[in-house]
């Protein structure tokens, strides 16, 4: 009778542990498939990994979900997120007044300046004056095609799109564009490749809070409250933990979560 009552009693444990299990809310979370180092690029087999990769990691298990990375486009990857094909966006998404009329945004989760760079022997600044008459490289759907287009468009020769970031950085490399305007952390790491070596910053833009936004933060549906405080709550929890602070320390000397 005794053995009885323990296989009851263990089948009862185990279906409670499975029923715990299944409640784990399940989430895919969608980023550029694409290399943007130090953020995310794929290693030798293959695997995602990066600083944005680690935070990821970071933030789920701190809300308790179980996400499933799911690379999309950049260019339709809001598109992505208001399908239901993806439940999050961890990608570098700056939070702006344009996309927030699409979609919602948890607080930030870091913010770094925006820069142009540019080839060493070239002498010019990040100015309207400055880039007057250059080809300006700069990734499609992004903040920094739309600060181009609105800043250096009127003198620039020409601001040329690409689909990926590593295009634009490649192509002032080869000398097909003047300059390329991204984040300064991303081109930092480009900076200091070796197909970098040819370029320096030549400044930092000057701010447009309407434009470049208020930081990069997670993209989520309108109306997910739930899942927007759970994100929230995790945020907080890993800056205040040391979690944050921890992962980051492997990829820079600075506070990346900025003012």
């Amino acid at each position: 009778m005794k053995k009885s009552l323990s296989i009851i009693a263990a089948t009862l444990a185990l279906g409670l542990g499975l029923a715990g299990a299944a409640q784990a809310e399940q989430v895919k979370v969608g980023f550029a498939a694409e290399p943007y180092p130090p953020f995310t690029s794929p290693d030798a087999n293959g695997n995602w990994v990066g600083w944005e990769v680690d935070f990821q990691k970071a933030l789920c298990a701190e809300a308790k979900l179980d996400c499933v990375i799911t690379p999309v486009a950049w260019d339709g990857i809001i598109p992505a997120l208001t399908s239901k094909k993806i439940d999050m966006i961890i990608g570098s998404m700056s939070i702006t007044e344009e996309r927030l009329k699409t979609i919602d945004f948890s607080d930030k989760y870091y913010n770094t300046p925006t820069v142009v760079i540019g080839p060493k022997d070239q002498k010019f600044d990040a100015t309207p004056e400055g880039l007057k008459g250059k080809i300006i490289g700069v990734q499609v759907s992004t903040i920094h095609q739309a600060y181009a287009t609105k800043y250096f468009g009127p003198t620039a020769a020409e601001i040329k799109e690409y689909q990926t970031q590593d295009e634009a950085n490649q192509d002032l490399a080869a000398g097909r564009v003047d300059a390329v305007q991204a984040d300064s952390v991303a081109l930092d790491a480009f900076l200091k490749s070796e197909a970098g070596a040819c370029c320096e910053v030549k400044g930092t833009v000057v701010d447009d809070p309407s434009i470049l936004g208020l930081g990069v933060g997670v993209g989520l549906r309108k109306g997910e409250t739930e899942l927007k405080e759970k994100i929230n709550a995790a945020i907080k929890a890993i800056r205040a933990n040391g979690t944050y602070d921890t992962f980051s320390k492997k990829y820079f000397d600075f506070d990346i979560y900025g003012k």
